[in-house]
């Protein structure tokens, strides 16, 4: 069906229709570009949404627990569904709304000039029809002349009284009636064929190929609106796969969250690694001297005091107002003194260079990130200092390419930041071992037993358990207070770099890697005072666990500092794993009760670890 035939008399209608159907497209436009802005908008906030609620920087500690890591996952999601809203946007822009404004300017030109020619036809129509009309009157008019005419003369030319002259005359003026009635009645009949040809052809050829343009203006315009909507359908369906990975990793990033191993974390983050305190010791007031009392007095308080201290450490806030690992001194002054006196430079963080006024495992921790970050550094600054070797090399070998002593000074200046990035490390690397001894101290069964049971220590140059007075001092009395100075002591001397080996000499940090058992001495041999401690102020370092075991590919001759030689086929024990250096820290056993650790390269060895 088509709209000549079927609607060949609805011309207004039909223009009326076709106005309004591009006006709904119009409207159409409208809304796909209003939907354009609500989501560009919508992206908007969510990436405002995304920045507002990225961690800040005091947050930075929390990040490694699964909780915060699985909401950074989830910020991560939203900001990329964001960006598919946006790829909807910018989609619906260019695929719909920009093609709908096109195709709405096209129809509106394509109708204009449809509708103008179907007026210039019926302009012509009714033009014709006028002048069909005019002949007509014209026609009638002439028609009713020469009927009066002729009556006029059939009337003369029966009245006898009347002059031939009279008659004749009346026949003259029929004659010329007649005469024009015919030619206003051919005029007629030749403005009616004219017309009823020109309206044939209007109602049945041109008028139709104008509303048949209509039509086809129209049904393009329909067609065009289905297209846009499955446009704008398939511009959101193209990222919904994107949307659903999205979500997908919402979930994933929720169902990564594990409230145990965050518990253990937490743990290892806030875990001084200090002992729980002995039990306070009873004070028998009737066996003491009236002389001792105050003296007792004040020991008492002290001690409890200091057991106070030790529940309320909870992290380095507290600690920093310690000066000891457990915040405990003797009434002996030089030892007080000794611990005051430690070196100690503070780092750009606030807090002391080797970390000491942190819990042990906190500083622990700490001194590992540092050990890595400087061997991080040393890798590139080595790759920095080879490809300068190389550069002069190249040179040397061809001086039209550059001069051998331009690259001199930076050969000089990295070699120069190399060592000291390599003495910084030897550095942090003492302060860690020393970590790690204070650390086997406190946790060996001995040190346990002085804390727990509060034996006695020697408070006296000459190793007697007299006081100053000369008097005994109860076995419980103070206990605490003296486990705890061996401990005070013993930080002291290892943070003035003593590493005491199981003959009792003392060795340099900077072999770091040698024999295990280590006894450090609360006052040290060779104090000013001259100290000498009792058998219970030794204590025997544990090794550090052991991941794996490994087998010697090549033989190796250790001969940088803190390397150990190893034979072919050698097996030893893997106590450190590479940090990206190619260096594996192993351990070789040399007796019942010793043991000796160092570096070796890592393509050497062939490792399997533990499960």
């Amino acid at each position: 069906m088509n709209w000549g035939t079927e609607l060949w008399d609805q011309y207004d209608n039909l223009a009326s229709h076709t106005q309004r159907g591009i006006e709904f497209l119009d409207k159409y436009g409208n809304f796909v570009r209003d939907r354009c802005t609500i989501e560009q908008e919508y992206a908007a906030k969510l990436r405002r949404l995304v920045k507002n609620y990225q961690p800040k920087k005091k947050e930075e500690d929390d990040n490694e627990f699964t909780s915060y890591q699985a909401f950074k996952n989830v910020l991560k999601e939203i900001g990329d569904l964001a960006g598919q809203r946006e790829v909807v946007a910018e989609s619906l822009q260019i695929q719909v709304s920009n093609a709908i404004t096109l195709l709405s300017k096209n129809l509106r030109e394509e109708r204009k000039k449809t509708l103008t020619e179907g007026s210039n036809l019926t302009q012509n129509l009714t033009a014709q029809v006028l002048a069909l009309d005019r002949a007509k009157k014209n026609y009638e008019k002439a028609y009713r002349d020469s009927e009066k005419a002729l009556e006029n003369y059939q009337r003369a030319d029966a009245d006898l009284n009347l002059s031939r002259a009279e008659v004749e005359k009346q026949r003259h003026n029929m004659t010329i009636k007649s005469q024009q009635s015919d030619d206003a009645k051919n005029e007629y009949a030749n403005q009616l064929q004219k017309t009823n040809k020109l309206q044939q052809q209007h109602y049945e050829s041109a008028l139709p190929d104008v509303f048949n343009r209509l039509q086809e203006i129209d049904e393009k315009r329909t067609r065009g609106l289905k297209e846009f909507i499955k446009g704008a359908a398939d511009a959101e369906s193209s990222v919904a796969p994107i949307i659903a990975r999205c979500l997908e990793g919402v979930v994933i990033a929720a169902e990564s969250i594990d409230e145990k191993e965050d518990s253990h974390k937490a743990v290892e983050k806030y875990q001084s690694g200090f002992l729980p305190p002995g039990d306070i010791p009873f004070e028998d007031l009737s066996k003491m001297d009236p002389d001792l009392s105050n003296h007792s007095q004040y020991h008492s308080a002290t001690n409890v005091n200091n057991h106070m201290t030790h529940r309320g450490t909870i992290g380095a806030n507290k600690l920093k107002k310690r000066t000891g690992i457990f915040g405990i001194f003797s009434s002996n002054k030089k030892l007080l003194e000794a611990c005051i006196t430690v070196k100690n430079t503070l780092s750009t963080d606030g807090m002391k260079e080797d970390y000491s006024d942190l819990p042990p495992n906190q500083r622990r921790k700490k001194l590992t990130s540092k050990i890595n970050e400087l061997k991080h550094k040393i890798v590139q600054e080595t790759a920095a200092h080879d490809g300068l070797m190389k550069m002069k090399s190249v040179y040397e070998a061809n001086s039209l390419l550059g001069d051998p002593m331009s690259v001199e000074g930076q050969l000089n200046e990295s070699a120069h930041k190399l060592e000291k990035l390599k003495v910084e490390l030897r550095k942090y690397q003492q302060y860690l071992e020393q970590a790690n001894s204070v650390q086997i101290a406190q946790h060996s069964p001995q040190s346990h037993r002085n804390l727990q049971n509060g034996q006695r220590m020697s408070r006296h140059s000459n190793g007697s358990g007299e006081n100053e007075d000369g008097d005994d001092q109860p076995d419980d009395a103070g206990s605490l207070s003296r486990s705890a100075s061996e401990s005070s002591v013993a930080q002291a001397q290892i943070e003035n770099g003593l590493n005491i080996n199981n003959n009792g000499s003392s060795a340099s940090p900077e072999s770091g890697l040698g024999t295990s058992h280590t006894s450090l001495p609360g006052s040290g041999q060779g104090s000013a005072n001259d100290q000498v401690m009792n058998e219970d102020m030794y204590y025997e370092a544990e090794p550090l666990q052991a991941l794996g075991t490994c087998k010697a590919l090549y033989p190796f001759d250790a001969t940088s500092e803190g390397s150990i030689p190893m034979s072919e086929n050698e097996e030893l024990q893997v106590i450190e794993l590479d940090q990206g250096d190619g260096w594996t820290r192993v351990r070789r056993c040399t007796g019942p009760n010793g043991w000796e650790e160092g570096f070796v390269p890592t393509s050497y060895i062939e490792s399997t670890l533990y499960a």
